[in-house]
């Protein structure tokens, strides 16, 4: 079995770092002059996105394509740029220093370089682009660092038929029949595997806002879940959306449909966690709870792209499939509900 946890950094430095920089911000509070909060908010914020295929929008066409980004798969329409045009009606202007996420980033990557399609193609860390004078992050992280391709590789024999191009990694155990991936992920070495994963996104997005906050100090720090994938009645999964001919999670056994809401939840309570306990505050945005109504079993109400339904995305004549990412009307969803986090945040 693969190893349970992974630390790649000591949370102790970063958290003395952060402490350091944040008695120094109160020295300097007290020696000038305070900044009116009125004022703040009529100014530009200077705000950086960050995050994985959830923020970057995989399946949304067109994507930025600069010589440098192309296979993030950022569509240029993701939910930060619907979110910036959001906050822009209500008055409240981005200066959007940078959005740096990317398809496939795992929570490391926030402070290592990412590997993209091809040995050699790489884009640097995602923290390179906080500025000390960032006042607003936004972005998520945590679903491919804690293994949520192979996870939904042992429960599906066609997703491990795939090349794994697009989908990296393999199943959890391929020695283990899909058809009995439920079962897998609540007990023994698939609940033991399950739980080393939790501990790990834990304690790298509990590093995640330790960095922001040491290298952005003044930034208001918002980490965003995930949309719900599969609803509470998964009984509804087992019909195709209209014009589609395969099933929404296309062959992954019914009764392990609970199982990877279940999962998903978990992951929504870690994140949700992480965020109250983090050192100077963070705001949770949490889309699990808003978006039940629109999962990938939605019909056409659905806001996630089926498995294996073709996305808009189309690379050397092949249309990719969604991969279980929201499509425009799950990106509205991210959008609004963001929006109101940040100008929460910022007016807090």
């Amino acid at each position: 079995m693969p190893s349970a946890t992974r630390r790649t950094t000591k949370n102790s430095v970063v958290r003395r770092l952060v402490a350091a920089a944040a008695a120094l911000g109160t020295c300097l509070a007290l020696a000038g002059p305070a900044t009116s909060a009125g004022a703040a908010a009529a100014d530009p914020v200077p705000t950086v996105f960050f995050g994985d295929s959830y923020t970057s929008n995989f399946g949304i066409a067109p994507f930025r394509q600069d010589g440098t980004r192309d296979f993030c798969f950022q569509a240029e329409e993701n939910y930060p740029a619907v979110a910036t045009r959001r906050l822009a009606d209500k008055g409240i202007t981005l200066d959007v220093q940078a959005d740096v996420s990317c398809g496939g980033a795992l929570v490391h990557h926030f402070w290592e370089e990412q590997e993209l399609l091809f040995p050699g193609m790489t884009v640097p860390a995602q923290q390179g682009a906080l500025k000390e004078d960032t006042q607003l992050t936004v972005g998520s992280m945590g679903g491919n660092t804690l293994g949520f391709s192979r996870i939904m590789k042992q429960c599906s024999d066609r997703l491990r038929g795939q090349d794994g191009l697009l989908l990296p990694g393999n199943p959890v155990d391929a020695d283990e029949p899909a058809s009995t991936c439920g079962a897998f992920f609540e007990t023994g070495d698939g609940k033991a595997w399950l739980d080393g994963q939790f501990e790990q996104v834990a304690a790298e997005l509990e590093e995640v806002l330790d960095r922001i906050g040491y290298f952005a100090p003044d930034a208001k720090r918002v980490l965003v879940g995930y949309p719900r994938l599969v609803p509470e009645d998964s009984t509804t999964c087992l019909t195709a959306a209209p014009g589609q001919t395969e099933l929404p999670f296309a062959d992954m056994p019914a009764d392990a449909l609970p199982v990877l809401d279940r999962i998903q939840k978990r992951l929504n309570d870690t994140m949700a966690k992480v965020a109250a306990d983090a050192e100077g505050g963070a705001t949770f945005v949490d889309l699990y709870a808003h978006t039940g109504a629109n999962t990938a079993c939605a019909g056409a109400e659905r806001g996630i792209g089926g498995l294996l339904e073709e996305s808009q995305l189309d690379l050397l004549g092949t249309k990719l499939p969604w991969y279980a990412h929201p499509n425009e009307k799950g990106r509205d969803l991210q959008a609004q509900h963001v929006a109101d986090a940040a100008e929460q945040a910022l007016n807090g």
